[in-house]
């Protein structure tokens, strides 16, 4: 029975249970971390292998990769991901380990540097804003921040970001030169955009004329069930609506291989691929093309990859699997909660009762769990209804999660019922 339909003997009753349980977690004198979605050890020693290789040090092509050059990556690693970030492979850079650098410096370069399509660089326009969709990821969000970028929030939707919002603001204001889209497995919401998403994303008519889609597709590979989400090919649907330039796309092996040992990559346009590296080119003379062909050698092709992320899926589905299961046995029907059960990335999406989110975290970050902040999933940190809390199973142990969301249970019923016994005096 959901508990708002309690009376209020009924309700002080299951509050003061609550309030037991929670007295009795803190007593546990817990220590668990559930706020960054990383890999856990087991994850990583996965490519263990990695720190043998390479064999050799020649590509493909006769590239000597001990040497300067090269500075759009080794071609037969841009092959490998290609496919797997829908981009063309001569449309494809293959970077160092990280593509929120690859993002940071898109931002500068537009900043300093005229995208193609621009009538003049950023950094002169009287006001730059980006679109959010809500929730969303904290360091999109802190990234434009850091660069005095207005954030806007979008409402996410079982199918993407809410597109009638998203064209008018694009239409009307040509001061808004972006959005940022998690277009599989979205964090932390497990939405994947639908195909009549991407389309209108691609087709949509914007008031800048260089508006650009920052295609963050960090969970492409990252599935937990055997039938994968396909999402549209942006790049080529943007080509075929007359706006070629407008996706920047970006992926890496972050959480494929190591996060901070992988390669990180950049599609777009034949145009902002030239434009990109040739503001590159001012910074390098290449990438670590050895560790480029050391991935290479030890993922071998596309299909290698999907084994190997298959290998990963093994590891991190039970934790997922945990945390439905025992959010549905001490949540379920009360009314108190809802949650994502998303079919691949590393995040869930909890939604407890308008105005608890930040309490719940303190609560159990005083019993010894810690999560992400509330409101880290909006833009300037700022969730107005104070409901959405980002859980991150991949890092710990399954019984450190098990503990972990047991103990949230707890505290979300202990304020869920403290919230409603206010509402009802």
């Amino acid at each position: 029975m959901s508990f708002s339909a309690l009376n209020l003997d009924e309700l002080t009753a299951q509050r003061d249970r609550a309030l037991r349980d929670y007295e009795a977690l803190v007593q546990r004198g817990l220590s668990l971390d559930l706020t960054r979605g990383k890999p856990s050890g087991r994850q990583l020693d996965l490519a263990s292998a990695l720190l043998a290789l390479p064999g050799g040090h020649t590509a493909a092509d006769g590239t000597d990769c001990r040497n300067y050059g090269g500075l759009q990556g080794l071609p037969e690693i841009r092959e490998m991901f290609g496919g797997l970030l829908q981009v063309p492979a001569g449309q494809l850079i293959a970077a160092g380990n990280s593509s929120l650098s690859l993002m940071h410096d898109s931002i500068v370069h537009a900043l300093l540097g005229r995208v193609p399509g621009a009538e003049r660089r950023w950094v002169e326009e009287p006001r730059i804003a980006f679109l959010c969709p809500v929730p969303g990821y904290d360091r999109h969000f802190a990234l434009c921040e850091r660069f005095g970028i207005e954030l806007i929030a979008v409402p996410m939707t079982a199918e993407g970001p809410d597109m009638d919002v998203v064209e008018r603001l694009v239409l009307e204001d040509p001061q808004v030169k972006g959005i940022w889209c998690v277009p599989k497995y979205s964090n932390p919401s497990g939405v994947s955009y639908s195909d009549e998403t991407v389309r209108r994303l691609a087709a949509m008519p914007a008031a800048a004329p260089d508006f650009r889609i920052f295609w963050d597709n960090a969970y492409a590979v990252h599935h937990l069930t055997d039938t994968p989400v396909e999402i549209a090919d942006l790049l080529a649907l943007c080509a075929e609506s007359g706006n070629p330039d407008r996706a920047f796309v970006f992926g890496s092996t972050s959480k494929i291989t190591f996060s901070g040992g992988g390669v990180a990559f950049f599609g777009s346009s034949p145009a902002n691929v030239a434009w990109l590296l040739g503001h590159m080119a001012k910074g390098t003379i290449g990438p670590d093309k050895i560790n480029q062909l050391r991935h290479v050698e030890f993922l071998r092709d596309e299909d290698g990859v999907l084994e190997h992320m298959r290998r990963h899926r093994e590891l991190i589905r039970p934790k997922f699997d945990a945390v439905d299961l025992i959010l549905t046995k001490e949540l379920g029907g009360t009314g108190l909660a809802s949650w994502s059960n998303p079919a691949g990335g590393y995040f869930i999406g909890l939604d407890v009762l308008e105005g608890c989110a930040r309490q719940v975290v303190s609560r159990a970050a005083e019993a010894g769990i810690a999560l992400t902040p509330a409101g880290a999933t909006h833009p300037y940190g700022d969730d107005p209804r104070d409901s959405t809390i980002r859980i991150a199973p991949t890092y710990p142990e399954l019984d450190e999660v098990e503990l972990a969301i047991a103990g949230l249970a707890v505290c979300v019923r202990l304020v869920g019922t403290e919230k409603l016994l206010e509402q009802a005096r």
